[in-house]
């Protein structure tokens, strides 16, 4: 083997290392890449969907309500399975769903994202300071904060917020 040629064979060997190390950094630091396995959040995000959450989105802001988040599964004690649900209460609110509406603190939210109304009633829930109240936004076939053994999501567990689908198709994620 000449030695042009394996001086390009050691270049493009240098690039694809370089590569596979910058997309590993990406993904463990600043974005989770995650697909959507089940019908949980439709219709803002469908079964099948990939979507991207930015992990740099909470280093210098609290996760707020309504935010769409993608954490560690609380039940889950190995901490492998991730979840994206909306954040429905924030520490020290009073979560309760009635009459096919969520209240909190006693008012009743706007919440055009849902897809249908909810069945049943739940709660009240007192949100712990410190933790989050998740919710999917097809509430009817979501297993969310209300059947949850630990029912709230410590901060520490919420790897980031979500803001984009790209496949199937593009939709940016408020």
């Amino acid at each position: 083997m000449s030695g042009t040629v394996r001086k390009e064979i050691i270049s493009w060997i240098k690039t694809i290392l370089l590569a596979v190390v910058l997309a590993g950094l990406v993904n463990t630091f600043l974005i989770v890449n995650a697909q959507v396995p089940t019908g949980s959040m439709e219709n803002t995000i469908m079964t099948g969907d990939r979507i991207l959450a930015l992990r740099t989105s909470y280093w210098f802001d609290e996760p707020q309500r309504g935010d769409v988040a993608v954490f560690r599964y609380p039940d889950d004690p190995e901490g492998k399975t991730l979840y994206v649900k909306r954040i429905i209460g924030v520490g020290g609110d009073v979560v309760e769903v009635k009459d096919g509406a969520v209240y909190i603190n006693g008012e009743v939210q706007d919440e055009p994202y849902i897809k249908e109304i909810t069945q049943g009633d739940f709660g009240p829930y007192e949100v712990p300071v410190g933790t989050y109240f998740m919710m999917g936004d097809n509430r009817n076939r979501s297993l969310d904060s209300r059947y949850w053994e630990n029912q709230f999501v410590d901060p520490d567990a919420i790897l980031g917020k979500v803001v984009l689908r790209y496949f199937k198709g593009f939709k940016w994620i408020s």
